[in-house]
C-alpha cells in the first residue's frame, strides 16, 4: 500500500488576545466592589439611624434603673435600722436573687 499523505493547505492559527475577557472581568468586579461599597454605606447609616433612635429608651431606662435603686438602697438602709417590713421585703428580694447595693459612708473621708 502507498501512502500518499494528503495535502492540506496551512493555516495560521490566529491568537485571540486575552484583552476582551480581562476587561470583562475587570469590570465586573469593579461593578461587584462598588455594588458591596454602596450596601455596606446603606447599612452603617441605618445602623447609625436606629442607635439615635435607642438613645431616649436607653435614657429613660437608665432613669428607672437610677429609682429604682434609691428605692431599693432606701429599703434596705430601713431594715437595717430594724423595720421589720423592710427586712421582709429585703429578705425576699434576695432570695429572688436580686441583690441591693449597699450605699458606703456618705460623709466619711477618703482614706489617706
Amino acid at each position: 500500500m502507498n501512502e500518499n499523505p494528503i495535502e492540506r493547505p496551512t493555516v495560521p492559527i490566529r491568537c485571540k488576545s486575552p484583552f476582551v475577557p480581562v476587561l470583562l472581568i475587570a469590570l465586573a468586579m469593579t461593578a461587584w466592589f462598588g455594588f458591596q461599597t454602596y450596601q455596606l454605606v446603606r447599612e452603617l447609616q441605618q445602623l447609625a439611624r436606629l442607635r439615635t433612635a435607642q438613645d431616649g429608651p436607653v435614657e429613660a431606662a437608665a432613669k428607672a434603673r437610677a429609682s429604682l435603686d434609691s428605692v431599693a438602697t432606701a429599703t434596705a438602709l430601713l431594715a437595717d435600722r430594724g423595720n421589720a417590713n423592710a427586712r421582709v421585703i429585703v429578705d425576699e428580694l434576695r432570695r429572688r436573687g436580686i441583690t441591693i447595693n449597699q450605699p458606703g459612708p456618705a460623709a466619711s473621708a477618703p482614706p489617706r
